[in-house]
């Protein structure tokens, strides 16, 4: 057996024994020992194995993977630019915590640096955005290879799932290859590759790894990660208020203390909080109304993940109320892009008893006053009630309806995933509180590209772990950015996911921003800003040979939903609708702009009669 196909075989065989269940290859020739050894091990079923032909779709994919069931996924590619193709992917799983595994194949020293074809410098190619790197040496026919490669492996996979401590995140193994990168002959005459333990005969020393299946090397991940730290004592406060922002961390805890102290749930909706009887749906209308903030300054803000979705919360976080607690789920890394906090924990607890165990102290004495939290909902209701009565007298499907239908429609046990830009926010303003729905989206680095790609990922992802179907809204850009994504190869998983895409033909965002005030037609801001593509998204879908329905009302839009509601949609092949699939909803981006500051100022105004004709908050 040669060195580089020892190395393949043995490699991949430790990353299972770590607990890699998923790897994402994109073809290449350098990568073949890799290829091959992750082909077989896919075929005996002890992972899945995914491929494609676009590097940073496979990256996005390994992203939506490794997010969805939070545990480290493998991403392969051969040696030069395909390695950089990644990059953005790995951006997203630094700023996200997410676990990714980047093997990058490599020329041997001796090609780098001559001209060699497609050898380029990858030495620690994504700088800090990873949480740990190495450049693997050649393998070589000699003792010592197999601990190092299997302890290479077993140190990379807790780097990355955040078992070494420090918090989860992508790292990046670089593995020069030397040829041949193929077994010198078929092993058992059908081309696969052989088992670890294979070449005692002519190898310096077993392949095998250690005993029953256990990985070399192994993690105490809650001792390491958390070291035992205590929660921090808080003591009640009446005027108390929880930020939950978008992360992977369990929210529960945060909600169970919002109920025992009567305080209200701000959540982003990808941070799973968006449920509860404090949870509020409106809170971005409520902070941007002068009037509310001026009558309900808090003295206690308790924020956990990364908050920072909309200008009116972190208007509210810079605000500097008595004490700010951030929530830091690892050691080393917590969210306070307002520099506003004033204490970072663990955990918190309330002195005098625990989050829902009815212990809270009362205001001066006696029974807790509930004027503070149901200050917050009657203002948050009116707001609610403003902004869905202008939705509902709507004639055609806009996009802040179509987010707030579509939340309030999904089936329990769904995912939905949410692209970056409008279709978070307008989730964020519009989605009520509900359980049952998981919603996920890329707020790491809050870029567009590889949204696609991950929403597959997410969705093989929660269906492999019995979760229901999964939606995902994305807008137009997003969609054609990556398009790459949507051609699935014959024999690939398929996820049962609808995209829903958004199409105001270029960037709707900035129609809302600064940016708008200079349209007008020598003006630069449709060119450089709106950037209209007049792409034909049938037309996209259809080459992909997926099923397609454009939707102009909500009925028609949730009917699409069901599972045989696209049976007759273009490029249906039967009467169930489930497997990947579009729907497109037009709309234009002046009336979007125009729309949402109608919603802004209706609210408002509801919010500030909310807030005058009803008696003031006691401090």
């Amino acid at each position: 057996m040669n060195p580089s196909t020892a190395f393949g075989v043995t490699f991949t065989d430790e990353l299972i024994r770590c607990g890699v269940t998923d790897a994402v290859l994109a073809p290449g020739s350098r990568s073949a020992p890799l290829a091959m050894a992750l082909f077989d091990r896919n075929r005996r079923g002890d992972l899945r194995l995914h491929v494609r032909v676009d590097e940073r779709s496979a990256a996005y994919l390994a992203l939506g993977l490794a997010k969805t069931s939070r545990r480290p996924v493998a991403v392969i590619c051969t040696s030069g630019t395909a390695a950089a193709n990644f990059h953005p992917a790995v951006i997203e799983a630094d700023e996200s915590c997410v676990p990714l595994l980047v093997l990058t194949t490599d020329r041997p020293p001796e090609l780098r640096g001559t001209g060699a074809n497609q050898a380029i410098d990858q030495v620690k190619l994504y700088g800090g955005a990873v949480r740990w790197f190495c450049e693997a040496g050649v393998p070589e026919q000699r003792p010592g290879m197999v601990a190092y490669w299997r302890s290479l492996a077993c140190r990379a996979w807790a780097q990355a799932a955040g078992a070494a401590g420090g918090p989860a995140g992508p790292v990046h193994l670089n593995l020069p290859l030397r040829e041949p990168l193929v077994p010198d002959f078929p092993p058992h005459g059908n081309g696969s590759a052989p088992e670890p333990s294979a070449a005692e005969g002519e190898w310096p020393e077993p392949l095998d790894g250690r005993p029953a299946g256990m990985p070399w090397t192994s993690f105490g991940h809650e001792a390491a990660v958390h070291g035992g730290t205590a929660p921090l004592a808080l003591p009640w406060t009446e005027r108390g208020v929880v930020v939950c922002g978008d992360g992977d961390y369990d929210p529960t805890p945060l909600l169970e203390l919002a109920e025992a102290a009567g305080w209200p749930v701000l959540a982003e909706p990808s941070s799973g909080a968006r449920r509860g009887p404090n949870a509020l749906s409106a809170y971005a209308y409520l902070l941007g109304t002068e009037a509310f903030l001026a009558a309900h300054r808090p003295d206690l803000v308790v924020t956990a993940g990364r908050p920072g979705l909309s200008r009116s919360q972190m208007a509210f976080l810079r605000g500097r109320p008595v004490r700010h607690v951030v929530i830091a789920p690892e050691p080393g890394r917590w969210a306070d892009p307002a520099r506003s906090a004033t204490d970072v924990a663990a955990g918190v607890r309330l002195v005098g008893g625990t989050a829902g165990g009815g212990g809270v102290p009362g205001r001066a004495g006696g029974e807790r006053d509930p004027a503070w939290l149901r200050s917050w909902l009657r203002a948050d209701t009116a707001g609610r009630r403003a902004a869905d009565a202008i939705l509902d007298t709507a004639g055609t499907l806009t996009e802040p309806r179509l987010a707030r239908d579509l939340a309030a429609a999904l089936p329990d046990g769904a995912l939905l995933w949410a692209a970056s830009s409008l279709p978070i926010r307008d989730l964020d303003l519009h989605m009520a509180p509900r359980s049952g729905v998981r919603v996920l989206a890329s707020r790491g680095a809050s870029g567009i590209d590889g949204t696609a790609s991950t929403a597959i990922g997410a969705a093989l992802a929660h269906q492999a772990a019995g979760g229901g179907p999964a939606f995902a809204l994305v807008g137009d850009l997003a969609f054609l950015h990556d398009a790459p994504g949507l051609v699935l190869g014959p024999g690939e998983p398929r996820p049962d996911l609808c995209l829903i895409v958004v199409n105001n033909d270029g960037g709707g965002i900035f129609s809302t921003l600064e940016q708008a005030a200079f349209s007008g037609s020598s003006g630069p801001f449709e060119r450089v800003f709106g950037t209209p593509h007049g792409a034909d998204l049938g037309r996209l879908t259809a080459a992909a040979g997926l099923p397609y329905l454009r939707a102009e009302t909500s009925d028609e839009l949730i009917d699409a939903l069901s599972p045989t509601g696209m049976a007759g949609a273009q490029g249906a092949q039967g009467a169930q609708g489930a497997g990947l699939r579009v729907i497109e909803v037009r709309t234009g981006r002046t009336a979007g702009a125009s729309l949402r500051t109608a919603l802004s100022e209706a609210a408002r105004q509801a919010v500030t009669s909310s807030v005058t004709g009803a008696r003031a908050v006691p401090r």
